[in-house]
């Protein structure tokens, strides 16, 4: 919790205020049961003497109480209107913080926390310290100030005192609190694994919900979030039972204390150690006291979790991203522009026994389109998701433009690929917005040219409002092969220097495939091109095929030449093609 209070900093000065005003207003309430005390003593017990009431000093310390009592109302109204602000500006950072360090993330770092549970973080758990600090202020701050205010006053003021019952009663608060702290601790943190759970499982329905729907096992899926849903709802049950406890506990021992007070004082009041106004004000001043101790007790309910919730959070901040830049980076080489180069590079995933590549080195250069291609699983997508540094190379050297990449900046590399994964991804927004993605300052000629060469015009122009067409979230509303072509469009918008397509032809047809490829060597000319392939037909013209087989590079050449000298290529080859169409 500390060192999520130290990001307060920013709304220090409304802090300050607040300790300010929480002052005034514990001030204003310890002095009031003074003017009680003095009302009845000075005013009323005139009375009870036979004499008159002093109706003037009742009138004018009367109009005393009200105005204080105003001016401690406006500090309250005042503290929780800032203590709001204040959590609310701690939220947002949070989530701001939150969401940068999971920009930051590597694959290796998603793998230790699932998308469910970094959603949770950054809100589930941000809203449990946002509600924590909008009372924080109200309990950790001003009850110990009233507490121990209270307590002073008690023990200079009573002729006699009776701090042991304010004692027996703040040792009943605090056992009654702690025990149900011991028991109650332990069920906070599963609380927030079972929300992550629950997340995980809600999100995973949905997003499968066509293949649950093909296989027929919806009733398994309900059953499989049910019993997510369940398990959440028990311990939620378990926590607020044993949480509701507190409060007819703490207000048993309050009633008590008053009942021991009005019994004690009133045998004292009747020995004349002590006035009635004297008993009226302890009452008072007592009532503080463990009012402030019953505040602390009901802000335990809340910090467990909060704490809880805290950690998590803290987790996501202090987890370095594997993949950093290093505090000096070094420039490209211009003369070398566009070339790729793979040097004895080798691979293994994090936590993995063996390398999943070995021994990986070949050249692309611009002006030429090097291709790979291999069964499945033998490490081509691996390959290329290298190049944008998605990974660290764990062996040899990866070089773009003259340069390892690990010593360049990731953005100043980035910018130079234009890269297409095998999945389609796209946005909620519109199609230009999708295509416009890497670059908003783009002209429309470009965004039109880059869609032509992907061969996604057509079906563009189609659509009643064109390029202005909705998106709709993840492109639900869009075909794979739509998806794909406006995935290589964007790709291609921001006329990158290397263009990687990760098996990004896969839902095309072959007569939309052939155009594209077409277009394609057009247009890229002078550019470096690597494509990822399943399909023979697809890099039959590339200047370069690499073949690769469990992690290793076992052919490499021209269509041609691979025919002649590499066998798994020429049997991928012949399961697809014709002799005559090889020929």
């Amino acid at each position: 919790m500390f060192k999520i209070l130290k990001n307060l900093k920013k709304t220090w000065i409304s802090v300050v205020i607040i300790v300010i005003l929480l002052c005034i207003q514990a001030w204003t309430d310890l002095t009031l049961p003074d003017y009680t005390s003095k009302i009845v003593n000075e005013g009323i017990q005139p009375i009870v003497e036979g004499g008159k009431a002093q109706s003037n000093y009742i009138l004018i310390t009367g109009i005393k109480m009200i105005g204080i009592a105003l001016l401690s109302m406006s500090c309250a109204v005042a503290i929780m209107f800032l203590s709001s602000r204040v959590a609310a500006n701690l939220g947002r950072t949070l989530r701001e913080k939150v969401f940068k360090k999971v920009l930051c993330f590597t694959r290796k770092e998603f793998m230790e926390f699932s998308t469910a549970s970094l959603i949770t973080r950054t809100t589930n758990d941000v809203q449990q310290i946002q509600m924590l600090i909008t009372m924080l202020f109200r309990t950790i701050v001003y009850a110990p100030i009233m507490g121990i205010g209270a307590f002073i006053r008690v023990l200079t003021n009573s002729n006699n005192s009776m701090a042991w019952v304010i004692g027996a009663a703040i040792a009943c608060i605090i056992a009654i609190v702690l025990v149900l702290f011991i028991i109650a601790m332990p069920r906070f943190k599963k609380l927030q694994e079972l929300v992550d759970r629950l997340n995980l499982v809600s999100r995973e329905i949905l997003t499968g919900l066509p293949v649950i729907r093909a296989f027929n096992t919806e009733k398994k899926e309900e059953e499989r979030f049910d019993n997510a849903n369940t398990n959440l709802m028990k311990t939620n049950k378990f926590v607020n039972r044993t949480m509701s406890i507190m409060m007819p506990a703490l207000m048993f021992v309050m009633n008590s204390v008053m009942l021991l007070i009005v019994w004690v004082g009133a045998g004292k009041v009747d020995e004349g150690i002590m006035q009635v106004g004297d008993i009226m004000a302890f009452i008072q001043y007592t009532m503080h006291i463990v009012i402030s101790f019953l505040v602390i007790s009901m802000i335990s309910i809340m910090l467990p979790r909060a704490a809880v919730s805290a950690r998590r959070i803290n987790e996501v901040l202090e987890t370095e991203a594997s993949i950093k830049d290093k505090e000096e980076t070094k420039e490209f080489v211009e003369d070398k522009k566009g070339y790729v180069e793979f040097k004895n590079v080798s691979f293994r995933y994090p936590d993995a026994d063996t390398e999943i590549l070995e021994d990986i080195t070949f050249t692309a250069k611009p002006g030429e389109t090097t291709a790979l291609i291999g069964s499945t699983g033998s490490g081509k997508s691996t390959v290329v998701n290298l190049i944008p540094r998605f990974y660290d190379v764990t062996g040899g050297e990866l070089l773009i433009d003259g340069v390892n990449i690990k010593d360049v900046a990731q953005k100043e590399l980035r910018s130079r690929i234009g890269f297409v994964p095998q999945r389609g991804v796209l946005f909620s927004g519109t199609i230009e917005s999708n295509i416009k993605y890497g670059n908003n300052t783009m002209s429309d000629e470009q965004m039109k040219k880059a869609a032509e060469i992907a061969q996604a015009t057509d079906f563009i122009e189609r659509k009643e409002k064109g390029f202005n067409s909705e998106i709709a979230q993840g492109g639900n509303n869009v075909s794979g092969g739509q998806k794909q072509r406006l995935s290589i469009a964007r790709a291609l918008a921001i006329d990158p220097e290397i263009i990687v397509f990760d098996d990004s032809f896969s839902a095309l047809d072959f007569k939309t495939d052939s155009k594209l490829r077409e277009e394609l060597s057009k247009q890229t000319k002078g550019k470096t091109v690597i494509i990822v392939a399943q399909r023979i037909s697809t890099i039959l013209n590339a200047d370069q095929i690499i073949v690769l087989d469990e992690g290793k590079i076992v052919g490499k050449g021209t269509h041609k030449e691979l025919m002649q000298n590499c066998e798994e290529y020429k049997e991928i080859a012949m399961s697809q093609l014709s002799e005559d169409e090889l020929s």
